[in-house]
């Protein structure tokens, strides 16, 4: 579980978590695509604020995490990286 002591430990944009999800209404629901969408979870930059990203999964980690599309629905996030409500406060919308 995620913790806000544990994203003080990160470094800075650093990937702290990967994945990979179907684009669906019973994985992260995107597009609706039913594709393999991989994802990254990605520490701040000299703050202890995370967001997640995803693209298609043919693309790199650190493709995704300067391109990808921002994961933002609550239920999504908490589905991809469980965290208490101290380090889901911290994430970055």
């Amino acid at each position: 579980m995620l913790t806000l002591e544990r994203l003080k430990q990160l470094g800075d944009n650093e990937i702290f978590l990967k994945g990979e999800v179907v684009d669906s209404p019973d994985g992260v629901n995107m597009t609706n695509s039913g594709r393999q969408l991989a994802w990254v979870a990605v520490a701040g930059n000299g703050y202890p604020d995370w967001t997640i990203y995803c693209h298609w999964s043919e693309r790199s980690s650190e493709w995704i995490a300067k391109h990808g599309d921002k994961i933002t629905r609550e239920e999504w996030v908490k589905k991809l990286v469980p965290c208490n409500d101290e380090a889901y406060q911290m994430f970055r919308r």
